[in-house]
């Protein structure tokens, strides 16, 4: 098992913060076939290997996913994709 954790800053209004954190979602749906459905301020993400949550808060979103044996070989190739994704999606007004 891995765990990926981010915490990225941004200064998004909380409807432009939830636009991003789909593009975010869309993303990773896209790339590891993931199922997302929004809980409040959470986006909630999962296939078999992967769970994981996007938090949205004020001033920040906070990344947690956990990644089953398989998929835990590729973490850092992983994480940095979507560290990418969301320094671009939500850094964009810092």
């Amino acid at each position: 098992m891995a765990d990926i954790n981010i915490v990225q800053q941004h200064k998004l209004t909380a409807a432009k913060a939830r636009e991003a954190a789909q593009q975010v979602a869309d993303k990773l749906a896209q790339e590891y076939d993931l199922a997302c459905a929004w809980d409040g301020d959470v986006l909630r993400f999962e296939r078999s290997g992967v769970d994981g949550s996007l938090t949205l808060e004020k001033e920040q979103a906070q990344l947690q996913i956990k990644l089953g044996f398989m998929l835990s070989a590729f973490a850092s190739t992983i994480e940095g994709k979507i560290a990418e994704k969301m320094r671009k999606v939500f850094g964009e007004q810092l």
